[in-house]
């Protein structure tokens, strides 16, 4: 990739302390960009690091103010934080539900209320969200995280529409598994880890999970150049999964 691309353009990685948005804050650092990491942890490879409960309105506002006073306004979002709490439909809770779209979708929400007015201000920006093979795909252990993807998707072609007037694109990748520690954790909750793990591969027709850097690729060509005509679009990245699901 051509590092002029992102040289010196601010941007934000939610998530950005492990996993994809690890990858994702990484990738963006060594193109050139300057990157706030916005994580309940501390981020590596990052010019800021921001600790930031995305519930909180308030604590949103506060991080994007901050990281504007030290970069400049980001044209850049990467939206990769999320929970994935375990329970078929009947398990789950009000509670559980409710914590699950705050994290997963209203986030998106905050996010947007707080990044948009500077992107528009700019004369333009990209946002990419993460969402998940299971938004499109019944998951029986998984009722209130694929119902919160569906509906991030969802958000992703509003947010597309209202926003193209401004010049901000707005799109999703959609990994299947990806080789995290959300993912490591559902195996490690099974009877036989190893065993989970390879019927999960087995899933895949491409023989092998994805890594945090194969979606990381993906969203630096929607974010940059690349992608300068794409919007409102929903990107699967998931090792062939989707073509028959297994």
């Amino acid at each position: 990739m051509n590092g002029k691309t992102w040289a010196g353009r601010a941007a934000i990685v939610t998530g950005a302390a492990s996993g994809i948005g690890a990858a994702v804050a990484r990738r963006l650092s060594d193109e050139g960009a300057v990157v706030t990491g916005m994580d309940l942890g501390p981020s590596l490879d990052v010019a800021l690091s921001l600790s930031v409960d995305l519930r909180n309105d308030g604590a949103v506002s506060e991080a994007v103010d901050t990281a504007a006073a030290a970069h400049g306004p980001a044209t850049v979002l990467v939206h990769c934080a999320g929970i994935s709490p375990p329970g078929s439909i009947l398990e789950s809770d009000d509670a559980l539900y409710l914590e699950t779209y705050d994290v997963n979708v209203l986030s998106a929400v905050r996010l947007f209320r707080h990044c948009v007015p500077g992107m528009r201000a700019a004369g333009g920006g990209a946002v990419v969200l993460t969402s998940s093979i299971n938004a499109r795909f019944a998951t029986p252990t998984l009722a209130a995280y694929a119902a919160s993807k569906a509906a991030l998707e969802s958000l992703v072609r509003t947010a597309a529409l209202e926003f193209a007037p401004w010049q901000v694109r707005v799109n999703a990748v959609a990994p299947a598994s990806i080789d995290t520690p959300m993912l490591q954790a559902s195996f490690a909750r099974e009877s036989d880890p190893p065993a989970a793990r390879l019927r999960n591969i087995d899933r895949h027709p491409l023989g092998r999970l994805g890594t945090p850097d194969d979606v990381a690729e993906l969203v630096l060509f929607l974010a940059g150049e690349g992608g300068a005509w794409l919007t409102g679009g929903v990107f699967p990245i998931d090792g062939g999964a989707s073509v028959t699901r297994r």
